[in-house]
């Protein structure tokens, strides 16, 4: 009986030691790293530019600004290499008077240019995940 119990043991450890995953890649990588990101980006800024309801919040920003900042925002939420140290959301969406749906629209916009840079659904829920805290520091600020 014991011969067995030990054969059985070692194969279900055996067997376990299958189950044991590979450490997790982060999110940053899952994106694409740097490149992922900027492709993210990128495809933000060009729908946003499209987007006649949201566009009027961009008028009085730098393109290049936004975008460094967002990459960075990004690569640091996504668990990459930077570390964003840029104006805190409340600081840079005070005064703008952000509504809910035009909150929601950005969102919307943020998803379809994730789709265009060729995230899945499950990266971005992760992205959203991250950065859904920062909706109070930004609507009707």
């Amino acid at each position: 009986m014991s011969k067995v119990f030990l054969i059985i043991s070692a194969v279900l450890l055996i067997g376990l030691s299958g189950c044991v995953s590979q450490p997790k890649t982060s999110l940053y990588q899952q994106l694409g790293a740097e490149q992922g990101i900027e492709r993210i980006v990128d495809a933000f800024i060009k729908r946003i530019a499209k987007d006649k309801s949201i566009l009027p919040y961009f008028a009085k920003s730098s393109v290049s600004h936004f975008r460094a900042g967002f990459i960075t925002h990004m690569c640091d939420i996504s668990g990459g290499p930077c570390e964003y140290t840029g104006d805190s959301m409340v600081d840079i969406h005070t005064g703008m008077n952000i509504n809910e749906a035009d909150f929601n629209r950005v969102v919307e916009l943020l998803v379809l240019a994730m789709e265009d840079a060729g995230v899945n659904y499950r990266e971005q829920n992760r992205v959203l995940a991250k950065l859904a805290p920062l909706r109070g520091e930004i609507i009707k600020r």
